[in-house]
């Protein structure tokens, strides 16, 4: 294969260039890739890559309850693996067409599964090495930390950072080429579906619909522009307003890629290397937080300018 043809590979099975982030481009999708043809190669579906990343990223979490950095090193190797799997998934899908609205919340879920198993073995760590009785109030501090951590600023700043960039991809390439879902649709799709052999998928769509409806609170102006947008133009949009919203929106892309997995990572192994990594929790509260909040008020800003724009046509 030459480079040419790779590079051309590569590249159908990106989401878009507009949403990808240095680290994707020229080191996980490249692997990524070549993980996605040797799973089409032997038949496997995308899911069952999903699920292989789950056991990956969950024993990497394992690892880091060690106070021993070699073992350390081995979850970073893990869970950068089950990272590069997380990658060949979405390829191997867009490369065959096997995308599945299974496939798009198991992918969501996988990663929360791995820093679950994260949070909980660095918290037991922390227990494990001070003593109980003299140091409690620490160990139930950081405890205290990890879940808020976790399960406030981690889960919100992904949330809202998946949603812009399907948010993007919409207005990019419409409603194909992203994943963009809502509250409605989700709760209209539960309802409809009927119990008998559908109980697992209507679980799964209970919670999926109320993670749409998290996105959609945190976006109260992008939600009224695009409610004036379908009232005005249906599925029909405007080419001019697609290159518009898009330009305004693609210099936010980079904090959306920030607030996902590689800077978190980064993160977390510098932590590891320096022996502390419950420090980890304080920059997810603190560093990624302020990121978050910027974004939020700059998406927001864009959508009520668009709106106020629309509105007066």
């Amino acid at each position: 294969m030459s480079n040419d043809t790779k590079n051309k590979g590569i590249e159908a099975s990106l989401k878009s260039m507009d949403t990808e982030e240095f680290i994707d481009i020229h080191f996980y999708r490249p692997i990524g890739y070549r993980w996605a043809l040797l799973f089409q190669k032997l038949g496997v579906h995308p899911n069952v890559v999903t699920i292989a990343s789950i056991f990956i990223g969950v024993a990497a979490g394992v690892m880091f309850y060690f106070d021993n950095l070699k073992l350390n090193i081995i979850g970073m190797l893990l869970l950068i693996w089950a990272n590069s799997y997380d990658s060949a998934d979405g390829q191997l899908a867009r490369l065959t067409g096997q995308k599945t609205q299974w496939g798009r919340m198991l992918d969501g879920f996988a990663g929360d599964l791995w820093f679950f198993s994260i949070y909980f073995f660095i918290c037991l760590r922390f227990t494990v090495e001070h003593n109980w009785d003299v140091e409690k109030w620490q160990i139930v501090g950081v405890w205290l930390l990890a879940a808020f951590s976790g399960f406030i600023c981690h889960s919100k700043q992904c949330a809202l950072a998946d949603y812009y960039r399907n948010i993007h991809l919409f207005f990019l390439k419409g409603k194909e080429g992203s994943e963009l879902d809502n509250f409605k649709q989700q709760r209209e799709l539960l309802y409809s579906t009927p119990w008998k052999n559908h109980f697992w998928w209507k679980i799964w769509l209970f919670f999926y619909g109320n993670y749409t409806r998290s996105q959609e609170s945190m976006s109260p102006n992008f939600q009224r522009f695009m409610t004036l947008v379908k009232e005005k133009y249906g599925d029909s949009i405007p080419q001019s307003l697609r290159d518009e919203f898009r330009a305004l929106s693609k210099p936010l892309m980079k904090y959306s890629n920030i607030l996902t997995f590689n800077t978190r990572a980064i993160a977390l192994f510098v932590c590891l290397f320096i022996g502390m990594p419950w420090l980890y929790f304080i920059f997810e509260i603190t560093v990624m937080n302020v990121l978050f909040f910027y974004m939020r008020y700059r998406h927001e800003k864009i959508s009520a300018l668009l709106y106020n724009q629309l509105k007066s046509k």
